[in-house]
């Protein structure tokens, strides 16, 4: 048997990236409340950058454990994971993350500080436990599960088993580094203007990807729309290095129909909802600014 093999090291590579980003980008916004107008003290900040790290420990924990009790019971029935349940299930899991990503984008400008906190209309956009919790805890768990269902074949074949441990650990070296990549490339932009259109950009896109293969997955399941292209070529190929590490952001060698439909729908609800909320902030800030000079007078 093999000792390394591509597919799994993408896998890895692949989910680790997607979580990497995930994890990166809370933390930024966590870390850049202290730059604000009403900033946190150093130990609000650490207790919110621990509940992160706790959020993805606990979830990667409960993913690993239940995939590995689904894949002990199917090695036991002599079964294997059904691939339509397994492709409505991962669909279903990407289109809420897509949400939830789309929801991190909307509220970065004003975690960051480019929308004023003080208006009544974003009282309701603090930072807070139970949704930084939430957040982070569901993507998590689905990294880690998504990457334990396509090591399920690789078990219960006994193909390729052997290849995981060594495949596993370059694909996540891989996948650590490109994520370290891009938080690094956020830690270098200091005014916060251009900090934050590069995480809207980087959350706006990758939830433009999720949403995308959520529906192809669903599509693969309900029946597929025509292929409009194909390219030919490893180093094309979404499944193969280095193409797979942009595949979470919308990337596909062949898309569908709906593929091209899908990418440029979710991109456009995306700005447009950047642009209603810009608008509602603005016109509400300058309604309050309207009724303090009245006051005055």
């Amino acid at each position: 048997m093999p000792a390394f093999l591509v597919e799994i090291a993408v896998i890895f590579a692949r989910e680790i990236l997607e979580a990497w980003v995930i994890i990166g980008n809370y933390r930024k916004v966590v870390t850049a409340q202290k730059d604000q107008e009403d900033p946190w003290d150093d130990d609000k900040v650490n207790k919110f950058l621990r509940m992160i790290w706790l959020a993805a420990a606990a979830a990667a924990t409960v993913a690993a454990v239940m995939i590995t009790a689904l894949g002990i019971g199917l090695n036991a029935a002599g079964g294997e994971l059904d691939d339509k349940v397994a492709d409505i299930i991962e669909g279903v899991s990407k289109l809420v993350a897509a949400v939830c990503i789309a929801q991190l984008s909307l509220k970065v400008p004003t975690w960051l500080g480019v929308y004023p906190k003080k208006n009544k209309l974003m009282l309701s956009e603090e930072i807070t436990q139970r949704d930084l919790w939430f957040n982070v805890a569901w993507n998590i768990w689905r990294e880690v599960a998504e990457i334990g269902a396509f090591l399920i074949p690789f078990f219960l074949n006994d193909e390729g088993a052997e290849a995981i441990p060594l495949s596993g650990i370059v694909g996540l070296l891989i996948g650590l580094f490109c994520g370290a990549l891009i938080y690094g490339i956020s830690m270098v932009l200091k005014d916060k203007w251009r900090l934050c259109i590069f995480l809207v950009i980087i959350t706006g896109w990758l939830s433009m990807g999720l949403f995308t293969g959520g529906c192809h997955e669903i599509e693969e399941v309900t029946g597929e729309t025509p292929y409009a292209w194909k390219i030919e070529g490893d180093f094309w190929s979404k499944k193969k290095f280095p193409m797979a590490l942009v595949k979470p952001f919308g990337y596909t060698n062949s898309p569908t129909i709906l593929w091209l439909v899908c990418l440029p729908v979710w991109a456009i609800i995306v700005v447009a909802l950047h642009i209603i909320k810009y608008q509602k902030v603005k016109k509400n800030n300058e309604k309050e600014a309207a009724e303090i000079v009245a006051a005055k007078v």
